[in-house]
């Protein structure tokens, strides 16, 4: 396991991993979330490109209604680079603050950081 404290395991929900897939992500015991659940909305393994939506999750959100993520990797010398957008759906008379934003890539950027020295580390995985 890559990054134990932080998720725990990932689970098929629905679907087979393409469009249309529902996935359940279950969290360590330390982490505030202790599952997400995401729809893959579009998935190109040639571009290595990914858009999914989180559909849901055990702590309610008062202000977004959904995130919808889009990952891809661009190749960059001897490796590649990650490019990540997030577009946060915002209930109806609310409004999220920059540092709300924040946090949470903080969190993601921890994962991505720690997956990356993993990778690096065991090359072997990838090959």
């Amino acid at each position: 396991m890559i990054v134990p404290e932080g998720i725990k395991s990932v689970e098929f929900i629905e679907g087979d991993g393409g469009v249309g897939t529902i996935k359940k992500t279950n969290f360590g015991e330390s982490s505030p979330i202790k599952y997400t659940k995401h729809k893959i909305d579009a998935l190109d393994a040639d571009n290595f490109y990914c858009k999914y939506t989180m559909i849901e999750s055990d702590v309610t959100f008062d202000k977004i209604d959904c995130v919808v993520e889009s990952v891809k990797f661009d190749a960059a010398g001897s490796g590649c680079v990650c490019k990540m957008t997030s577009e946060y759906h915002v209930k109806e008379g609310c409004e999220l603050k920059e540092e709300d934003i924040k946090k949470g890539k903080d969190k993601a950027m921890g994962l991505f950081k720690a997956v990356e020295e993993y990778l690096v580390a065991n090359p072997h995985v990838c090959a």
